[in-house]
């Protein structure tokens, strides 16, 4: 068995559902060419090009995506794009990634009842980024044992990787039109995270994309965000308002808010109608098990949460990341919307 056989091995007995390695170029030579234009999405697979490594690309389309301001408040993409293309910037020497998927689909379902909120699909749970990170440690310390002296880094969504691009490089899967993983055997239910390493490793095929002429993601945006196959405007997209978008009521337009419906955390509607989900199993992992609060959201009673409710409450869940500022703003839309659509009455 060779060293990446070992450490996929590894990484599967560890509860990652999928794995695969990518090669990390030498970029020390300047990109070759003109920038590629911005089609797709950053993270989305980029067409062979011996000429000019991954990275060089991927600084190519993420300096042309947030010239166009589609990051919105996201100040922290803006932050050194070099780096955040290249990984031998993040860590020195870095030969090889690997990339690991976690699935979080669960054969159940929310109540959609008026008077309920919906949240997120992988927001049922617990806090994937800890879970995710516990175990990428483990990993970690599994190559150390496998190769003495390795040096490894490691990240769950926090680190500046275009972790997306980079699994579907190791052949996780590819980027759909709504600028997410799409999974063969996973549809589009899979939590991602990446280990760095100065290992020479093999690396694996890269995905294929196969959305082919389906456009389905894109009709089922609410509001618009998929402007084009691929590309992604953050400042239109329901996840960015409920998540990472702060400020009070006002600091979202009444157009885009009408159009967010019950939705108090993030948004599941383009990853909903992806036909590769049908091919999905739910997965047995304890950690992405919804509770009935995250199944069944009630407005009223989460308008009237306190502060020291809501840090118990969401102390292991992902809906901590809109502070209860964030999350009473949408619970008010949401309510609105309630509102509107019954003309006044009650639930």
């Amino acid at each position: 068995m060779s060293l990446a056989e070992a450490i996929k091995r590894e990484a599967l007995a560890l509860g990652f559902d999928a794995v695969g390695i990518s090669r990390v170029a030498d970029t020390s030579q300047p990109s070759a060419g003109p920038p590629t234009p911005l089609s797709p999405y950053p993270g989305t697979p980029l067409p062979p090009d011996p000429a000019t490594p991954l990275p060089h690309r991927l600084y190519d389309r993420l300096t042309d995506w947030l010239q166009r301001g589609y990051h919105g408040t996201m100040a922290w993409m803006t932050r050194d794009p070099s780096r955040r293309s290249d990984p031998q910037l993040v860590l020195p020497g870095c030969r090889s990634m690997l990339s690991v998927g976690m699935n979080y689909y669960t054969d159940n379902r929310a109540n959609e009842q008026p008077g309920m909120g919906r949240i997120a699909r992988y927001a049922w749970g617990k806090d994937y980024h800890k879970v995710m990170s516990q175990r990428l440690a483990q990993l970690e310390a599994k190559i150390a044992a496998l190769a003495p002296g390795v040096t490894t880094k490691s990240y769950v969504d926090t680190g500046p990787i275009m972790e997306k691009a980079w699994a579907q490089q190791a052949g996780l899967g590819w980027i759909g039109k709504h600028s997410n993983l799409v999974s063969a055997e996973c549809g589009s239910w899979l939590l991602l995270g990446e280990i760095l390493t100065t290992l020479d490793l093999k690396e694996d095929e890269p995905a294929t994309d196969l959305c082919g002429s389906c456009t389905l993601c894109i009709q089922a945006c609410p509001t618009g965000a998929i402007v084009e196959p691929y590309v992604v405007d953050a400042q239109l997209c329901i996840s960015y308002l409920t998540i990472e978008l702060r400020g009070g009521r006002e600091a979202i337009s009444d157009e885009l808010a009408s159009q967010m419906g019950n939705r108090i955390f993030g948004c599941d509607d383009c990853l909903d109608v992806c036909p590769f989900n049908l091919r999905a199993d739910a997965t047995s992992e304890p950690a992405v098990t919804p509770t009935p609060l995250t199944l069944a959201p009630n407005l009223q009673a989460l308008a009237q949460i306190s502060e020291e409710s809501f840090a118990a409450t969401f102390k292991e869940s992902p809906l901590k990341r809109a502070k209860r500022s964030g999350l009473l703003r949408n619970v008010r839309i949401a309510q609105e919307n309630h509102r509107r659509q019954t003309g006044g009455r009650a639930s």
